[in-house]
């Protein structure tokens, strides 16, 4: 099973290369942030005449995340924090692998800056309310992947210049431990664990040529449960579609189970 995640910076605005993306790489799944749209208005029918379900938290201009898949999604829920300014950022539902239940956890965490700002604040109370959640969840259920723009860079690695970042609310310490308070309930960030020291990015801004610069980051993530971590066959970053005519800002990362 091929489970694909994306930032797609407004599924609207980019439906054919998410349309042309989906018909190359024929993803089982694929995990959509920052749709930017209300429910009624995300491009259903487009997704539906490609064989995909769409399961759908939206949301006016800003935020929102879906899953579209070609397999049934169960117990889909879209209150698994309880966010401090009811924006749109977190879907669940569950899969079937080879008789094993598996928790999707599909999250669009917030930027958070300016730092010193309650933009920040709102980030860290986010991720502890994450944190809190997942634990919960992990009493009932030990298969667990969450997936999706996490808006952290893990290590110093995982950014072409790390000066630049380190009191940014993506890099600062505060929030990288978070990150680890995350990994030590009991998971894994697998795209590390398969490329030790590859040096690849998720995200390229749109300014100051960063993407022929390759001025990038790591902020997309995928962590697996110890569970499940024998199930992974494959882990990568596919930058083609970054490349393309009115490109996202981000690019998918992959993961295949067996």
């Amino acid at each position: 099973m091929k489970i694909s995640s994306w930032n797609v910076n407004s599924i609207r605005a980019r439906i054919d290369n998410i349309i042309q993306y989906i018909q190359e790489e024929k993803p089982d799944i694929l995990l959509c942030q920052e749709i930017k749209t209300q429910d009624q208005f995300f491009p259903k029918e487009d997704i539906k005449k490609i064989g995909y379900e769409s399961y759908i938290f939206g949301q006016k201009s800003y935020n929102g995340v879906a899953i579209l898949s070609k397999h049934e999604i169960k117990n889909v829920t879209k209150n698994f924090i309880s966010d401090d300014l009811n924006q749109s950022r977190i879907i669940t539902g569950e899969i079937e692998v080879k008789k094993k239940k598996i928790d999707i956890i599909n999250i669009y965490i917030p930027n958070g800056n300016p730092v010193n700002t309650e933009k920040y604040i709102y980030k860290k109370n986010w991720l502890k309310k994450l944190i809190f959640s997942v634990k919960k969840r992990l009493m009932k259920n030990s298969n667990i992947i969450i997936a999706g723009d996490f808006n952290i860079i893990p290590e110093e690695i995982d950014v072409y210049d790390f000066k630049r970042y380190e009191n940014d609310a993506l890099g600062k310490l505060e929030i990288r431990k978070k990150f680890r308070e995350l990994l030590n309930l009991g998971f894994n960030d697998i795209y590390r664990i398969k490329n030790k020291d590859k040096q690849e990015y998720t995200f390229w801004d749109y300014f100051a040529g960063s993407w022929q610069k390759n001025y990038g980051m790591r902020i997309d993530h995928f962590l697996i449960s110890n569970n499940l971590l024998n199930d992974v066959s494959s882990v990568k970053i596919n930058k083609k579609p970054r490349s393309r005519v009115k490109p996202s800002d981000h690019t998918p990362i992959e993961l295949e189970i067996n």
